[in-house]
């Protein structure tokens, strides 16, 4: 369990001005009650815990409720925010954009929105982007769109070359909409502010496509990513089917979670094989993933499998690491690893009929499907309440299904995976009919 200290959030100051929303301070007048800084919500909610707690005479640990406060730190007139996106494309982040504009202007009356392009590079002088004017016409109907609007980019810029180009076009608000590497940017900003004493709130939304922020239940975008890829696994097993022992290769996003991939196995349960980062397994011996797969096509003549891009990375024979401008590792391809090794073992044993799928960039190009958007409108119009009444430093999501305010530096100390003991896996075993593990 972590430290109570890791759940509090930063405030620029008590805040002093009244909220312009019309909301209750009581409840039972069937009108929305604003949140009180004591309305916590406990984070562990096993009966474990509970009975530590009583057991210590402890409080347990909570987070702090998301929504509107009735005093905000900072006063509209002369106000101005900015938004910025950064990192690979994922589905929903022009929801997000529109819903922080539209919570900003007809929320708060906060009248200078400006958008950030082409991600943390927007923030350098030198780069030679202009800003972009956001105003309700200007977002009214880009959530009908997949992308993003302001364009993005990955890699880090000098931080106090960022906080000076906050400071010079007095943006005393920025919303950073992105994974693991935006947020520990966010979190850099955060704390120059700081240093420098300076009246500026920085937040953010995690994005990742592969829901591999820790603690928070779901990232925006990785709904409907499996949702894109579950139709897209049948049309695999029409392929495979097709042909006698025909077998189906969809590579999916996952780079270190094998969320997206386990989770769209799920919802179009045609699926024979998931291989995910979270599981090792060998190729060759008898309970090696090739014998399985023969056993396989010698009972159903057919077979389809999942493959998340991080899995297998063992099997390759690496002398250097190269990491992308945001950090991250760069995996060899196992898609095609796979085909190759397939084709290969099954070369003296029976002929087999491959097609590989990769449909990774069309997925994350996409336009939110309607549960992201409105998960995006949520988070949006969550993230700029907690900004308003000057909370700083801090991420917006849900935990145990409530909205929720986390210091960044909670959320991405490590990367959230699958739990290989879990139920949602073993959903997944009973679902494909693979071994536990694959030896």
């Amino acid at each position: 369990m972590k430290d109570k200290i890791d759940f509090q959030i930063e405030n620029l100051g008590i805040p002093k001005f009244k909220s312009p929303l019309q909301l209750s301070t009581v409840r039972g007048d069937n009108i929305f009650t604003f949140i009180n800084e004591t309305d916590k919500l406990v984070f562990d909610t096993s009966l474990e815990s509970y009975n530590q707690c009583l057991t210590n005479n402890k409080e347990p640990l909570c987070l702090e409720k998301a929504g509107p406060r009735q005093n905000i730190h900072f006063e509209p007139k002369n106000f101005t925010a900015a938004i910025v996106t950064c990192g690979g494309l994922c589905p929903g982040i022009n929801n997000v954009i529109r819903g922080i504009v539209m919570a900003l202007h007809y929320f708060y009356d906060v009248k200078k929105i400006l958008g950030i392009p082409y991600g943390y590079e927007g923030l350098n002088p030198e780069m030679g982007h202009d800003f972009i004017a956001l105003t309700p016409d200007k977002v009214k109907d880009i959530h009908q769109f997949g992308g993003t609007i302001l364009g993005s980019s990955r890699g880090a810029q000098d931080v106090s070359v960022m906080v000076d180009t906050l400071v010079n076009n007095n943006i005393q608000m920025l919303f950073t909409i992105g994974g693991d590497g935006t947020l520990k940017g966010c979190n850099a900003i955060g704390e120059e502010i700081k240093k420098r004493g300076l009246d500026i709130s920085v937040v953010g939304i995690p994005k990742t496509i592969d829901n591999d922020v820790d603690i928070i239940d779901k990232s925006f975008g990785f709904e409907t990513a499996f949702d894109i890829a579950s139709p897209i696994l049948k049309d695999a097993h029409n392929e495979a089917h097709g042909a006698y022992n025909g077998i189906s290769i969809v590579k999916l996003m996952g780079r270190d979670s094998g969320f997206i991939a386990a989770s769209a196995s799920l919802a179009m349960p045609v699926v024979n094989f998931v291989l995910v980062p979270e599981m090792d397994f060998d190729l060759y011996g008898e309970n090696g993933f090739l014998e399985v797969l023969k056993s396989r096509l010698e009972a159903k003549h057919h077979a389809v499998i999942v493959v998340a891009e991080g899995a297998g990375q063992h099997l390759f024979e690496k002398d250097d690491i190269v990491t992308d401008a945001s950090g991250n590792v760069q995996h060899d391809d196992i898609g095609l690893f796979l085909k190759q090794k397939i084709k290969e073992y099954f070369s003296d044993i029976f002929p087999v009929t491959i097609k590989y799928i990769d449909p990774s960039y069309i997925i994350r190009s996409a336009a939110a499907n309607s549960g992201d958007s409105v998960f995006c409108s949520s988070l949006a119009y969550q993230a700029v309440h907690g900004a308003m009444s000057g909370k700083t430093k801090f991420v917006v999501g849900k935990v145990n299904d409530k909205f929720v305010y986390l210091p960044i530096s909670a959320v991405v100390s490590k990367r959230k995976k699958i739990d290989l003991e879990s139920g949602f896996w073993f959903a997944v075993l009973q679902s494909t009919g693979q071994p536990f593990s694959i030896k």
